[in-house]
């Protein structure tokens, strides 16, 4: 195995860092942006994520072929550090007086209202499950990872990811739908969130297929 990328990331090679960047910035925002349904906070998450990972450089270990659980595994620790931060600004924001929006009909703004009403519901129903299985969830269904990717980056069994995303997939399924059915609007396939540029994560099934 070839663990040139591992090595120059830990010794802090620049270009190394700006391939990192380039591989995974944008897998670390969708999953940001899934978690706290805040495109800003996410891409705040992405800067401290990777602020982290060169702060933690030293820490990557040759396992692999991707730094890629590694970072993500910095990615969840910012996240839960940062979502008592993000709840406080949420309700400060709510306390601001209305301000009037100029109207904007571009197709992208439009396909990000759509998904932002999808991410909500999906989000609500996330909330009532374990911080564990809510994790699972979010790394596998979302993001794309492997079963032993994810495993890597919450430091778990690769059994444990099996049981949890099995529970967690079980219960959101009826949550998901409650949710939605208050709205009368459709249950989107396995609590996925769909349209936009951001197109929703892997299903379970081509997760299991990476992971074999």
């Amino acid at each position: 195995m070839d663990y040139s990328l591992h090595t120059r990331i830990r010794a802090g090679d620049p270009e190394a860092f700006r391939q990192l960047f380039r591989d995974h910035a944008r897998l670390v925002h969708r999953h940001a942006v899934r978690v706290t349904g805040d495109w800003t906070v996410a891409e705040d998450i992405v800067s401290l994520t990777f602020l982290e990972a060169w702060r933690l450089r030293a820490k990557l270990r040759d396992e692999g072929d991707s730094p890629r659980p590694w970072l993500m595994g910095i990615a969840v620790n910012v996240l839960r550090n940062t979502t008592r931060a993000a709840r406080r600004h949420q309700q400060a924001l709510r306390r601001l007086p209305a301000r009037e929006t100029v109207p904007d009909f571009a197709d992208e703004l439009v396909g990000r209202i759509a998904d932002a009403d999808e991410l909500a519901a999906a989000q609500r129903a996330l909330k009532k499950l374990r911080r564990s299985e809510r994790e699972v969830f979010r790394l596998c269904v979302w993001s794309g990872l492997g079963y032993a990717e994810a495993a890597a980056v919450l430091g778990v069994p690769v059994g444990t990811v099996r049981s949890r995303l099995s529970r967690a997939r079980r219960r959101l399924s009826k949550l998901a739908e409650e949710e939605l059915g208050r709205r009368g609007e459709p249950l989107p396939r396995t609590g996925q969130v769909q349209g936009g540029r951001t197109s929703a994560a892997r299903s379970h099934d081509s997760c299991e297929e990476r992971s074999e």
